[in-house]
């Protein structure tokens, strides 16, 4: 997401990670909630992206025991957002698109060429990348995006044909 500022949410951060739950975060500005507080935060991990794109995925994947959700949503957690505005949150099911999304999300979080990860302090420091292979998520998405185009020309067309739904006659009886 773009801002975590939303005090509620970020108590429930703090709950949660309290109660021993790992938290990951993509924030790409604002964050309000501190990382390593003992005893309150230092489950939490905030990491920000910053590259030639000005891009922020509100991705929220969720993973418990086995149990994947994934949601994908249009607002920040900030109270304006979240308050004042009609914002919307809603399941990713289709299999193949949360394998995707899940796929993003992991691209993301393993960024070591232009992420930083949140200090204590509320300083950021670059993501360490000794003996890991250099990733840039944006980088990586573009290359990727390109293979994909280039198969899909590549691959033979497919015979589906669409075929708009038409209105019923008056005369039909399709409701007796």
């Amino acid at each position: 997401m773009n801002s975590l500022c939303d005090a509620g949410i970020i108590a429930a951060l703090y709950e949660a990670s309290a109660a021993g739950v790992k938290i990951d975060l993509v924030v790409r500005g604002i964050c309000c909630l501190k990382t390593g507080i003992p005893g309150i935060s230092d489950n939490i991990t905030v990491r920000s992206i910053v590259g030639d794109f000005l891009e922020h995925s509100r991705i929220f994947y969720f993973h418990n025991n086995g149990f994947e959700e994934v949601y994908m949503g249009s607002a920040d957690w900030m109270p304006r957002n979240l308050d004042k505005r009609v914002e919307i949150l809603f399941p990713i099911e289709d299999v193949s698109l949360k394998e995707e999304v899940i796929h993003i999300m992991d691209i993301l979080l393993r960024d070591n060429k232009k992420a930083r990860e949140m200090q204590a302090d509320g300083t950021y420091k670059r993501v360490a990348r000794r003996g890991k292979e250099p990733l840039s998520a944006q980088e990586y998405f573009c290359e990727e995006a390109l293979a994909n185009t280039k198969r899909k020309q590549h691959a033979p067309h497919s015979a589906r044909k669409f075929e708009p739904l038409t209105p019923p006659e008056e005369n039909d009886d399709f409701l007796s």
